[in-house]
């Protein structure tokens, strides 16, 4: 962690054992919604004693070394504000989260790859704006046909997405395991209902 903040974050928190602390930018939002950024304990305490975050909540387990007795962090929050990227990269897991991890032909989630609305066979090339999620079923019944051969219609046209687009989609996916010391931070910023 020389000078740099880590930005890459686990997707499966159970790999992250016990303990995770959530990773919040200076501003108090998390640095990546989907996945979650999340640091294993260690990490944390680390960046603790290097005096890179501050604590802003604690689980109830403590660690301990020969002279020092800590609570284990459950929320830190960042002394240096990291400016989020403005760039997305054009990943299979960007495309599925833009499309809302389903099919954009029959909108069945599960079995997911992904196809070229225009064929690569016919000139497509593999950018945002011609590659969509599609189950297996769908991606087969298309093959390398156009739409209107095919007899399928995309539910949306795809389209290079914005940060912050995905950041709001990451927010309707959240992991499997959130601690109550958490809940408050992810969705302070969201619009509330009237």
């Amino acid at each position: 962690m020389d000078g740099e903040f880590r930005t890459e974050f686990v997707r499966d928190p159970a790999a992250l054992r016990q303990h995770p602390a959530l990773v919040l930018n200076a501003d108090y939002r998390p640095l990546s919604y989907y996945p979650l950024s999340l640091w294993p304990w260690q990490e944390a305490v680390k960046a603790v004693f290097l005096d890179r975050v501050d604590i802003v909540a604690e689980y109830e387990a403590k660690v301990h070394s020969p002279s020092t007795v800590i609570r284990i962090p459950s929320v830190v929050v960042l002394r240096d504000y990291v400016k989020p990227q403005k760039r997305v990269a054009f990943t299979r897991f960007n495309l599925f989260l833009r499309d809302g991890f389903c099919c954009q032909y029959c909108g069945s989630r599960g079995d997911l790859t992904f196809d070229h609305v225009v064929p690569r066979a016919r000139g497509g090339v593999t950018s945002w704006e011609n590659v969509v999620a599609a189950c297996a079923r769908c991606n087969l019944r298309k093959g390398s046909k156009s739409l209107r051969q095919s007899g399928l219609a995309l539910k949306r046209s795809p389209r290079r997405p914005g940060a912050e687009e995905l950041r709001d989609m990451g927010r309707k996916f959240p992991p499997n395991h959130l601690h109550d010391s958490w809940i408050d931070f992810l969705y302070w910023d969201a619009e509330l209902e009237a």
